[in-house]
């Protein structure tokens, strides 16, 4: 099958050139650098299959582009989907595929490697020590032994953070609408939201982004918080109102912030613009914060990551093409 392979970097055709030789290389991959949107749709014209990352924006306009150029399938080389309009895909025919699990443990563990970073101060400590300031003022953490950790969210990732966190001798909350046998197996009790913000001193995001779970952390929430609490995202942007949370920063309600998402990232992420200046004033604000960790979307970064996304990816090309249904096909009527 030929198959555009919309926000392509060196590593995408490294390891989807891999999964589709070990499938005796049977499809035809032509990579593009641009994001998927209404002007670079055009760009995946003649091919039966659109591959796309999480900023590619395959809205009702893209997929009608689609649908009469004759492409039949897109797919997504992410767990998320909260990029594609399914309804639209629906109407249109297009088969919609995702990657649903690739490696849990490498999020899972950026998750907790930003926690100590902001606990200890890991990132001022880097920059400070370049210059030849060994002074230890503004670096004070503390234990991790015996914190209360909130977890939202408890699928594969979320249930890693909460076994990693357990090792580390915390007491950890969970809250997911469906509670995870594994992480009930450890002990970990499960509470209504407003009971986990109260009651942690990190907060960790893993949950999925849907119109319900928008804006999960407002301004509401951040006053439902434990003063002075961590917040870390490695989830997906939106999950929070990053306005109400550079209030909260501000304010001093949200005592660290650990990012690796960011609601209006597209326009940043995955690209070098250290020779620019950034425009989005809210991304720049939170910059300016000593407590603020962000990271640039490579919580999934490994190779056993990337090879679990470009063969699942591969696979459910292969699928597809041969039976018309992919291996992990996602739709309207299985959100319902």
């Amino acid at each position: 099958m030929d198959v555009a392979v919309f926000s392509a970097k060196p590593y995408d055709k490294r390891f989807l050139d891999a999964a589709n030789a070990a499938d005796a290389g049977r499809h035809r991959l032509t990579y593009f650098e641009a994001r998927l949107s209404r002007a670079t749709a055009v760009l995946a014209g003649g091919a039966g299959a659109a591959c796309l990352f999480v900023n590619d924006q395959a809205d009702e306009a893209v997929l009608d582009e689609f649908a009469r150029a004759g492409l039949r399938l897109l797919a997504l080389r992410s767990a998320g989907f909260n990029n594609v309009d399914l309804a639209a895909a629906r109407r249109l025919g297009l088969a919609v595929a995702r990657v649903p699990a690739y490696s849990p443990d490498a999020v899972a563990e950026h998750t907790v490697a930003m926690i100590l970073s902001l606990n200890r101060s890991i990132h001022r400590a880097y920059a400070r020590v370049r210059e030849g300031n060994f002074a230890l003022d503004g670096l004070l953490g503390f234990d991790m032994k015996g914190r209360v950790v909130g977890v939202v969210g408890t699928g594969r990732i979320g249930a890693a953070v909460a076994k990693i966190m357990l090792g580390f001798g915390c007491r950890v909350l969970a809250h997911d609408p469906f509670p995870s046998p594994d992480c009930s197996a450890m002990g970990v009790p499960y509470v209504a939201l407003g009971e986990l913000l109260a009651a942690s001193d990190i907060v960790t995001l893993h949950c999925p982004l849907t119109p319900q779970s928008r804006h999960l952390i407002d301004a509401e929430a951040i006053r439902r918080m434990k003063r002075g609490a961590m917040l870390v995202n490695t989830g997906r942007g939106a999950l929070v109102d990053t306005r109400a949370v550079v209030e909260g920063l501000k304010s001093g309600a949200i005592g660290h912030l650990g990012l690796d998402v960011y609601e209006e990232e597209g326009d940043l992420f995955f690209q070098d613009l250290s020779g620019q200046v950034i425009q989005d004033d809210v991304f720049a604000r939170l910059l300016t914060f000593p407590n603020v960790l962000v990271t640039g979307h490579q919580a999934f970064f490994t190779a056993e990551a990337l090879t679990a996304i470009a063969e699942t990816t591969i696979g459910n090309i292969t699928a597809f093409e041969e039976t018309g249904k992919a291996l992990h096909e996602v739709s309207v009527e299985k959100l319902a």
